[in-house]
C-alpha cells in the first residue's frame, strides 16, 4: 500500500511540472500594478502576455507548478520560462473573477479582475 502511494504520488508531481495553464485563470484580465498603472493580461495554456495601455506588449512562456485550495481559496504556482516563480491568487473565497498576482514571495505584482480595475485595497475591501 505504502508502495502505491510513493507512486501517486510522483506520478502526481511529474504531471503537476509540466501543467499547462488553469481554466480558472486563463483568458484576459484587466490589471493593476501597485502604482495604479492599468495593463491587459491575457493567459493562454503555455504563455502569457502583459499589454500596457500605451499598446507595448511583453510575452512570457511558462508552466504551471503548483495548485492550493484551502478554505475555498485558491493559489496557482507558475514558473516562467527563466526560472522566475508567481503566484495567481484568489483570496475571495468561491469567486475567481477577482484575483492578485504575486512574486513567489508574496509581492503583490497585480490585481487581476475579469470585468474592470482594481486597486489592491479595493480587492482586500471585497474579502468578508
Amino acid at each position: 500500500m505504502r508502495n502505491n502511494l510513493t507512486t501517486f504520488f510522483i506520478v502526481a508531481l511529474v504531471a503537476l511540472t509540466g501543467c499547462s495553464g488553469s481554466d480558472v485563470y486563463l483568458g484576459e484580465w484587466r490589471g493593476t500594478d501597485i502604482n495604479g498603472d492599468k495593463y491587459t493580461l491575457s493567459f493562454k495554456p503555455k504563455n502569457f502576455s502583459i499589454k500596457r495601455e500605451n499598446g507595448d506588449s511583453l510575452n512570457f512562456e511558462y508552466s504551471q507548478n503548483s495548485v492550493k485550495i484551502e478554505n475555498s481559496v485558491r493559489t496557482y504556482g507558475i514558473k516562467l520560462k527563466d526560472g522566475r516563480g508567481y503566484n495567481i491568487f484568489f483570496p475571495i473565497a468561491n469567486d475567481v473573477s477577482k484575483g492578485l498576482m504575486t512574486m513567489e514571495n508574496g509581492k503583490p505584482v497585480y490585481t487581476l479582475s475579469r470585468t474592470s480595475y482594481l486597486s489592491q485595497d479595493e480587492l482586500y475591501s471585497l474579502i468578508k
